[in-house]
């Protein structure tokens, strides 16, 4: 068989292709046509995708897709589709059947549609072929009797004649409603003494925002009727639906005549039907919309009287679940089916069953979040379902119970007010029906258009409340809290939602408030008193005598860090509490705080944090203010013969002695500034470590099972704040501790202890300190040499070493024959006033020093101060100076206790023992407690609000760094000052 030019390259296409060269890409354009784009006399090709003419005497179908005949042409063949064949009708023939394939003549009285089809008059039915098939020449109109006996009236497609509703025979005892009431495709007596002649078919869903709604003009006052005057269920079901639709809100003030005024009218004139299951809201026909009572707060109050009939307990391998069921109603007011609420029956986010199913696990604090298009939800919620939310348990008797879940709707109205979004627990009303998409009410004009107006809603939470002081696990029967977002459709493929479901269970705090109170309370007295003796020791410390704004204002500071530490002790306790026993319970008896109840945890903790940041500036201020000298010991040796500038004179002076020791001391003095007990760097990584890696962060999560890795509900499952505080506060002081006893039980013992090296680097060094951290307290570190001089060769300086090594020198203590190197010092008010006025002269700038920048009278006025201040030191450190003298003592243990100095230095300056090396309290090393607090709340701060603990470690880690940058930036620059040594030699 020969084949045509177009059957051969069709063959030949796919071998010519597979030799293409593989570098080359066959491009296809094809054109984009739509089937609203196609013209009556064309159908769109789903093969091809584009536009496509149909036969001849043929025109485009109803849905764009097929051909029909051209009016007066009947089909001769159909292929499906578009292949069709038509032949035109003779001339005596009117029409064509309704199937298409017969040409037929219309009956007298008949007319002819648009789409050359017969047409009856209304009550009449279109006859078309004989009883058993063959089709009529001519059709025929024949007449449905709407009396007796037969009451018919044509149906839809007006082939068939069919009885009518029972509510025409029962009015006019016929077919014809005549000047009866005619709603809804029913017949009713117009009787205005049971319901209002005219409705509200209006939904009111926002100012500006009124649609007339189609189900409502077609259904809201035939519903009515029907439910009042016959009790009928499904009609009274469709009426309790459009109440649910408007939120079920209620206006007293209002004519009764929207959905829920008529429900509620209905209501009142059923009381004779009786109530159901011995609910006095619920009547026997009406469906069960309203609890009573809410005038006077007593539904609100019934929740919270009895305790669930259930005993809830956590069990690892065997999880209790709360077994949510619903009674589905759709729109016309059918019941659906029993269906329970696993599987995301109540969720629109889309998820795994996983983690849908573990919403209903008790005891676990569930958070479902997503956002979906309103393409998506007006695609699969076409159809409106209605739920009633219930609750199965088993009874005493082992059969299954129901028990109502009652529902507080956010939108519901109250006169004009949203009455169940206000904290006023009296003034809530609670409901039973929801829905999760109204796709139905806000459809104007016909239910077939997409509606103007949706309703979604966008959040669900079931909340469940435990019986206080109950060790039985008992809780109240849950409560669902719903809101409703209404989207006006605009582009529902652009538009989109937020949509939230949630599971929270909350616990009466009341107590927990109460025994916080008493014991931040007693914490804070205490506080108090401990803030009044440092101020005490202040005044005594700085000379002052009487009681005025710098005292107030150094007891705030005193007091904001005794108050941060208060704060810290209950939240560390507080964090640790939940920790412990909510994790470790196995009968429901604690539930953790809700986000809402946790805001008073979190601000304490900002409080805590800025309280302690108030101290640790106050700490540094000390540290970066305070005066500090160090005394050199060293004598001449011998003296240098030099010549007189100008003259041929030979003068001797004294053999300098070398700076570079002080230099030295100096720069250890540096360099231990901002030592720790702890190394930050490995804290944060083992805090890390601990939180992220072997899992304790999985602990911190809001259910009540201990894992420490992670499970697939763990995305839907939030953490706690108070446990996310309890766990990182306690890892991170664990660690700290751990660090510290090793510091110094272990590192300092046998590897280095840097403030014992730097004491003796004083002492072979022959440089004495004296550090003033307030105006007459500070500590002294008696740095002379057993050896008479420091400024010596190896050898010399080795053989000291050895010579005290083996105790054949005297002891290094300022007291002859002790060891003690250290002290705290109380000083006289003369001693300071000597003191400063020595280095007065470093503070005077005169107009020409300012003017002629004259450094060389600045340089000598400080190289005096520094050999005046030395030589002052020194000679008071010898009891050389007649009318300064000091004591050394030891101080008492109420001293100790209080650390306050009871006894004043009045003539002679107090020398205290000091073994515990006190002097570090102006160094990072003696602050250890306050920075390890300080970077705990940091730490805990940050991940409050991020809920990474991750990022909190790295901007600890950034915090750690700036201050301890400043600290010794500026205690640099303030060593330079005070020692009177050139900045430029501190490396």
């Amino acid at each position: 068989m020969a084949m045509t030019v177009g059957e051969v390259v069709s063959f030949w296409a796919p071998l010519l292709l597979l030799h293409l060269p593989s570098t080359q890409t066959v491009i296809l354009s094809l054109p984009f046509q739509t089937v609203q784009q196609c013209t009556k006399r064309e159908y769109f090709d789903i093969s091809r995708m584009v536009c496509r003419p149909c036969g001849a005497d043929q025109q485009s179908a109803s849905d764009g897709t097929s051909c029909v005949c051209l009016p007066g042409y009947k089909l001769v063949s159909n292929n499906g589709g578009p292949f069709i064949e038509c032949k035109k009708c003779p001339i005596v023939y009117s029409a064509v059947t309704h199937d298409g394939w017969s040409c037929i003549r219309c009956p007298p009285g008949a007319s002819v549609d648009n789409h050359g089809k017969c047409q009856c008059l209304p009550g009449y039915i279109l006859v078309e072929r004989h009883i058993n098939g063959p089709p009529l020449k001519e059709a025929k109109c024949e007449p449905c009797y709407n009396t007796a006996p037969s009451f018919s009236t044509p149906d839809v497609s007006a082939k068939l004649c069919i009885r009518c509703h029972e509510s025409f025979i029962n009015t006019t005892h016929s077919c014809d409603c005549q000047s009866n009431i005619l709603t809804g495709g029913l017949c009713f007596h117009a009787d205005p003494k049971t319901l209002t002649s005219s409705v509200i078919t209006n939904i009111i869903y926002r100012k500006n925002l009124i649609v007339s709604s189609a189900w409502f003009a077609s259904n809201l006052k035939a519903s009515a009727i029907s439910c009042l005057r016959f009790a009928n269920l499904t009609a009274c079901q469709v009426l309790g639906n459009m109440c649910v639709m408007t939120m079920n809100s209620i206006n007293i003030e209002a004519p009764p005549n929207d959905a829920c005024g008529l429900f509620q009218t209905i209501h009142k004139n059923t009381v004779h039907l009786g109530i159901t299951h011995s609910v006095s809201s619920w009547r026997r026909n009406l469906p069960w919309l309203y609890y009573e009572g809410h005038t006077d707060g007593l539904a609100p109050r019934t929740f919270h009287q009895d305790p669930f009939p259930t005993v809830f307990y956590f069990k690892t391998f065997q999880r209790m679940k709360l077994q949510f069921i619903i009674a589905k109603f759709d729109a016309r007011g059918y019941f659906l089916d029993w269906e329970k609420v696993t599987g995301g029956t109540l969720q629109l986010c889309p998820d795994t069953m996983a983690k849908l199913n573990a919403a209903y696990v008790f005891g676990i604090t569930y958070q479902q979040q997503c956002i979906i298009p309103i393409s998506k939800l007006l695609s699969d919620y076409d159809d409106i379902q209605f739920y009633d939310l219930y609750m199965l348990y088993e009874g005493e008797d082992g059969e299954d119970k129901l028990h109502p879940i009652a529902v507080r709707n956010l939108n519901f109205q109250y006169n004009g007010q949203f009455i169940n979004q206000v904290n006023t627990e009296n003034n809530w009303r609670f409901t039973r029906r929801i829905f999760l998409v109204d796709t139905l009410s806000g459809r104007e004009t016909n239910l077939k258009n997409q509606p103007k107006v949706i309703r979604v809603a966008n959040s669900i939470k079931i909340r469940v409340n435990l019986v206080p002081n109950t060790v039985q696990g008992n809780i109240y029967p849950p409560t669902l809290i719903v809101s409703y977002k209404t989207i006006k459709i605009q582009d529902p493929d652009q538009q989109s939602v937020s949509i939230s479901f949630s599971v929270e269970y909350e616990m009466d705090l009341t107590s927990a408030y109460q025994n916080t109170e008493i014991a931040l309370g007693f914490l804070c007295g205490l506080s108090v008193i401990c803030s009044v003796l440092k101020t005490a020791s202040w005044r005594r410390r700085v000379g002052y005598q009487m009681i005025d704004v710098p005292t107030i204002l150094k007891f705030l500071l005193f007091y904001a860090g005794d108050l941060a530490n208060a704060f810290f002790v209950v939240l560390f306790g507080t964090g640790l509490y939940w920790l412990i026993f909510f994790k470790g319970q196995r009968i429901a008896s604690v539930f953790l705080p809700t986000p809402s109840q946790e805001r008073h945890f979190i601000a304490s903790v900002v409080s805590a944090f800025a309280l302690k940041f108030i101290q640790l500036l106050h700490q540094l201020g000390i540290q970066l203010t305070m005066d500090i000298f160090f005394i050199d010991w060293e004598r001449p040796k011998g003296k240098i013969v030099k010549s007189v500038a100008g003259g041929g004179d030979i003068k001797t002076a004294p053999a300098p002695v070398s700076i570079w020791r002080t230099y030295f001391v100096a720069n250890e003095w540096n360099n231990i500034q901002t030592i720790r007990k702890t190394n930050p760097i490995f804290q944060l990584i083992t805090v890390i470590f601990f939180l992220k890696v072997v899992g304790f962060e999985n602990l911190t999560s809001m259910d009540p099972y201990s894992q420490l890795k992670r499970t697939p509900e763990s995305d839907v499952v939030p953490s706690s704040r108070v446990l996310r505080f309890g766990m990182a506060s306690s890892i991170w002081l664990t660690i700290g501790l751990i660090q510290m006893v090793f510091c110094t039980a272990i590192y300092e013992r046998f590897v280095e202890d840097r403030i014992s090296q730097f004491i003796d680097v004083c002492s072979i060094s022959n440089i004495s300190v004296i550090i003033f951290s307030h105006r007459c307290f500070g500590y002294y570190i008696h740095g002379r040499s057993v050896h008479g001089h420091a400024d010596t060769n190896m050898e010399e300086m080795n053989l000291n070493l050895k010579r005290e090594a083996e105790n054949l020198c005297s002891q290094r203590g300022l007291i002859p024959n002790t060891d003690i190197e250290t002290f705290e010092i109380f000083i006289t008010n003369k001693f300071r006033e000597q003191y400063d006025k020595i280095r007065e002269p470093l503070h005077w700038r005169s107009e020409s020093d300012r003017l002629l920048n004259q450094t060389s009278d600045l340089f000598e006025r400080r190289l005096k101060a520094y050999n005046t201040t030395n030589k002052f030191l020194s000679s008071f450190i010898d009891h050389a100076i007649r009318d300064m003298d000091y004591i050394v003592q030891d101080k008492l243990l109420l001293e100790r206790i209080i650390e306050m100095e009871l006894h004043e230095p009045i003539d002679k300056t107090i020398f205290y023992n000091d073994e515990k090396l006190s002097f570090a309290e102006v160094l990072y090393y003696g602050n250890e407690s306050t920075l390890i607090i300080f970077d705990v709340l940091f730490f805990c701060m940050v991940d409050l609000a991020t809920q990474s603990f991750i990022f909190a470690a790295f901007l600890t880690y950034i915090q750690q760094k700036v201050i301890q940058f400043i600290r010794l930036a500026v205690g640099r620059k303030n060593l330079a000052a005070k020692t009177l040594i050139d900045e430029r030699f501190l490396l």
